[in-house]
């Protein structure tokens, strides 16, 4: 008998599913339970098969008291000084694991773009368009799903940036 999945992962699942979110073969975006859990985008490609690049990882920052996810490529990191200049934000940080588990219901490893308890303000990463396939995380450590740069500006109602 098959435990029922974690309710993060149920909130994901019917996120995806109420937008009409696609993979990059244009079939239903689903949930993926992996083994293990990966927490690091090296992980995720690893245990995908997939080039890190096309890992969207999902980084709540905490700017100026407000939340901020940023779905970045796994194969950079987010600049923050530059994107707080580009946001006109006093202080952009990494938030804290209570902060982001608070605005999400997610804990950090495990935060997908998508099944929180309200909306957030995103950002797309443009390099994420460089791959016709992109995996995000799905609500816990072990989670994932795919999907594709213009289905995660669509589903979020995030904004393209440049973030590096």
């Amino acid at each position: 008998m098959q435990a029922e999945p974690h309710v993060n992962v149920r909130a994901v699942q019917r996120a995806l599913d109420d937008a009409g979110a696609r993979d990059g073969s244009g079939h239903a975006s689903t949930v993926r339970l992996l083994p293990e859990a990966v927490h690091t985008a090296a992980a995720a490609a690893s245990a995908l098969g997939v080039d890190v690049g096309a890992i969207a990882n999902s980084l709540v920052f905490d700017a100026d008291d407000a939340p901020l996810l940023v779905l970045t490529s796994g194969a950079h990191r987010v600049d923050t000084a530059g994107l707080a200049a580009t946001l006109g934000v006093t202080h952009l940080r990494r938030a804290t694991p209570d902060f982001v588990k608070r605005h999400t219901g997610q804990v950090i490893g495990g935060v997908a773009p998508v099944g929180h308890p309200g909306p957030l303000r995103t950002l797309v990463d443009t390099a994420l368009a460089d791959h016709p396939e992109v995996w995000a995380a799905g609500g816990v450590p072990q989670a994932v799903f795919p999907t594709t740069y213009a289905e995660l500006l669509r589903i979020t109602g995030g904004e393209p940036a440049g973030v590096a």
